[in-house]
């Protein structure tokens, strides 16, 4: 059936009255989500669902708005939850190149930490001040008193035995010398060898009696020294104790719910104990008996610096579950990292160095990655991967997951990791994981659909002026009136080509909206109405319309072929479209075929030049197929010819051209000319039944174009499908010019309406295995029996010869 549109048939119009507004600033700013109920539900199952298996990939094309409409569905649901609990390193006494986590309640990080530092900084001021007591001081002085007395005692008992066997003692730095004395005085070693024999071996019996002694009194004052540093040892730990017990005491009040803060605070009690020395500096003590031990690693600058608190993850402020969304997913961003300073020419690092990662940042709530992003970083993918299945997150050198030598460092304990990922990226990039990463599925069990579009309804529509209304409220940009809003609704169904459906890529439509206001400021308005929508629309087309101006320039000029007068045998105004990413036109294509009498069947010229894609080879043979069917039931199928895009030199691809060859191939072989005003798009199938297209908009305006240049004769128009009515969308030059009766616009449900409307007449039925007499199919028919013929008639003539 062919039917010639109406131009009301050609664009669909917004009624602004249908809005119930008369600007924005009569609305309340959207929080909703514009269609997507399937990506709604997907979400909220995935949300719902408290499992680490079940975390989420968000599909959808590139400015549909997934992750500003992920983290503003997640921002509400997350409302509702508790706040996660803090996260905190503190040092390992038993193990200090493991440093232990702590989760504490929110806020109670923070509180940790504050109450730690104003201990220590207390403690530097109140221990060496009870240290310098006169009290102390006077019970280490009977401490060094009694020890010098009994030291005196042990040496007055030495040198009486001595004396009694004729010796003094002399006391040196590496021991205690016996000499031999005679008449009071002490020899020498030339007067001791000078004695008589008898009188030497006296001395010398009395040396071998006396070194036992010796010995033995340097044990005693030994002992003595160690019971005096024990003491004193003791003395400083009990003034200590005193000060420390009830400093670290008042901050456990604060967490006698917290098991592992506890613990932790009585190692730091204990660490204090035995380390009280190191809050005095040398010249405050020189004779100080317990030297504090040497530093621990990263320990070299403050010796106090093992006592602070390193808060990773603060959720004071934090209200619900945490939402993170992570644009750049490296191995450190996501995974957290330890951090090392340069000194004395090499590295060193301590637990207070140690970074968040996002996952430690959103532990508690919610994740967002970008599924591209993510893939560049393998290892960030393959961490993600060994997290969820150990179900903790720890923190350690990248290079330690590809079996490299990593610096010796820091291995801070992992964390229970407690997080729902979600993941945004394309259908293809799912589609591709899914099939070579085996645990693709056991982690990301939902699937969250985005639609490119959504239906023309009245309530997605009333969305728009709130949705305009919350970005002006974000850039503080003019009101838009219903009529701006209405243009821009309309375009947001030109976007995609339809009557019936809407774009959902949000973030195009907001550019024309935002180009919008720039016009109308620079009108002076303020308000944005539909002249200013239109003009951004315009501004936008010729920004980037250059080439389009080209290819029309050449078409003008004679030097690209295309006749949109008269008539013409086998040939036909085909359309194409060219995308250039930013922009996308239509422009006619001359077709033509020729046909004369061979065994060669028709050749396709872009085919034999490698310049045939796959789909369009196959309605090539699409076209046989219904050549076949039609012509060749009661005889062979005889001819010779070709078919070609002329002036294409390019790849050509798609079959929305089968149509349009076909009707050349039939002109070819009937002779009826062809009327080259106008031109055809569409499909087919075998049975000759017309199927739609893509590009249906921008295929009617680009020979519109062509035909406006060289003068509309009001004969001029476009043949589409008959499913392409409802995708119309066309520039209201197009409209107008149909309105005016000076283009045409004409649907068609199969191939015999094609012809009809493109040759002027009715192609034929066949009846009885007869086409009716002068039809075109009838001449089709003669013509390739005429073929047949002069083949026969030919291998005649060569076999008598």
């Amino acid at each position: 059936m062919i039917k010639k549109l109406d131009a009301k048939k050609l664009y669909r119009h917004c009624d602004p009255k249908s809005l119930g507004f008369k600007t924005t600033d009569d609305l309340t700013p959207l929080n909703d989500i514009i269609g997507q109920e399937r990506a709604v539900r997907a979400l909220e199952l995935g949300l719902g669902i408290r499992d680490r298996r079940y975390n989420i990939y968000v599909a959808g094309d590139p400015g549909t708005g997934k992750t500003s409409i992920v983290k503003t569905f997640l921002e509400r649901v997350s409302a509702k939850e508790d706040q996660p609990p803090d996260l905190c390193y503190v040092r390992n006494f038993k193990d200090p190149y493991r440093p232990l986590p702590l989760q504490l309640p929110a806020g109670k990080g923070i509180q940790l930490c504050q109450t730690m530092d104003q201990m220590i900084d207390g403690l530097k001021m109140s221990i060496p001040a009870a240290f310098e007591s006169e009290e102390y001081r006077d019970r280490r002085r009977k401490i060094d008193e009694l020890a010098v007395a009994n030291r005196a005692h042990i040496f007055e008992l030495l040198e009486a035995e001595a004396e009694k066997r004729g010796f003094s003692l002399q006391r040196t730095p590496i021991g205690i010398n016996a000499i031999p004395v005679l008449d009071g005085k002490p020899l020498t070693e030339e007067q001791f060898q000078q004695l008589e024999p008898k009188q030497r071996q006296k001395f010398e019996k009395g040396q071998t009696e006396i070194q036992p002694l010796v010995q033995e009194a340097i044990h005693e004052v030994s002992s003595l020294e160690e019971q005096r540093v024990e003491q004193m040892t003791q003395l400083n730990q009990q003034v200590a104790s005193y000060l420390i017990q009830p400093a670290v005491s008042k901050i456990k009040m604060h967490f006698t719910d917290q098991a592992d803060v506890l613990e932790y605070l009585e190692d730091v009690a204990h660490d204090l104990m035995k380390n009280v020395d190191q809050f005095f500096s040398e010249s405050d003590d020189d004779d100080s008996e317990a030297k504090a031990p040497s530093p621990a690693f990263g320990e070299e600058n403050d010796p106090f610096n093992k006592y602070k608190v390193n808060v990773l993850v603060d959720n004071t402020h934090t209200e619900g579950a945490p939402v993170v969304v992570l644009d750049n997913a490296t191995y450190p961003n996501l995974f957290g990292k330890v951090e090392y300073r340069a000194m004395m020419g090499t590295l060193i690092s301590d637990f207070t160095l140690i970074k968040a990662g996002s996952l430690h940042q959103a532990n508690g709530g919610y994740l967002v990655l970008n599924a591209d992003n993510l893939m560049r970083n393998p290892l960030s993918w393959e961490g993600l991967k060994v997290a969820f299945k150990a179900g903790e997150v720890g923190i350690e050198d990248a290079s330690s997951l590809t079996g490299q030598t990593t610096i010796e460092g820091l291995r801070p304990r992992p964390i229970p990791l407690d997080v729902k990922v979600i993941i945004v990226g394309s259908h293809y990039l799912y589609q591709m994981i899914e099939s070579y990463d085996e645990d693709f599925k056991k982690f990301f069990n939902v699937k969250c659909d985005f639609s490119d579009r959504v239906p023309w309804k009245a309530n997605y529509v009333k969305q728009f002026g709130p949705l305009i209304k919350k970005r002006c409220e974000e850039y503080c940009l003019l009101p838009f009136d219903n009529t701006g809003v209405a243009r821009v609704v309309e375009y947001a169904a030109q976007l995609v080509s339809s009557q019936q459906k809407l774009s959902a890529r949000f973030s195009d439509i907001m550019v024309i909206a935002r180009e919008a206001v720039y016009w109308a400021q620079q009108a002076d308005k303020t308000k944005v109405s539909v002249a200013h929508v239109e003009q951004a629309i315009e501004e936008k087309h010729y920004r980037s319309n250059l080439v389009e101006e080209y290819i029309q320039e050449m078409i003008e000029d004679g030097n690209i072929l295309v006749s949109v007068k008269k008539t013409a045998v086998g040939q036909v105004n085909g359309l194409s479209v060219y995308d250039l990413g930013d922009i996308s036109f239509g422009r006619p294509t001359r077709i033509t075929a020729t046909v004369f009498m061979g065994k060669d069947g028709m050749v396709d010229i872009e085919s034999e030049a490698d310049l045939s894609g796959k789909i369009h080879t196959k309605s090539q043979y699409i076209i046989k197929g219904w050549f076949g069917e039609m012509f060749a039931s009661d005889q062979p199928l005889s001819l010779s010819g070709s078919l070609t895009f002329e002036q294409s030199y390019g790849p050509v691809d798609g079959d929305s051209a089968s149509l349009a060859e076909l009707i050349t191939l039939l002109s070819a072989l009937s002779g009826v000319p062809v009327k080259q005003e106008l031109a055809i798009t569409g499909s087919m199938n075998q049975k000759g039944e017309a199927q739609p297209i893509g590009g249906v908009n921008d295929k009617v305006e680009g020979f519109f174009h062509v035909c406006a240049a060289k003068k509309l004769t009001g004969n001029q128009g476009v043949v589409i499908p008959a499913q392409n009515e409802k995708d119309l969308m066309l520039h209201r030059d197009v409209v107008n010019a149909v309105k005016a009766g000076k283009f045409h616009i004409w649907s068609v449900k199969n191939l015999d309406d094609a012809v009809e409307v493109l040759m002027g007449e009715k192609p034929g039925k066949r009846t009885r295995g007869k086409f009716p007499e002068g039809s075109i199919y009838d001449k089709v028919n003669e013509r390739l029996k005429s073929f047949n013929k002069g083949l026969d008639g030919a291998s005649e003539s060569e076999a008598d010869a």
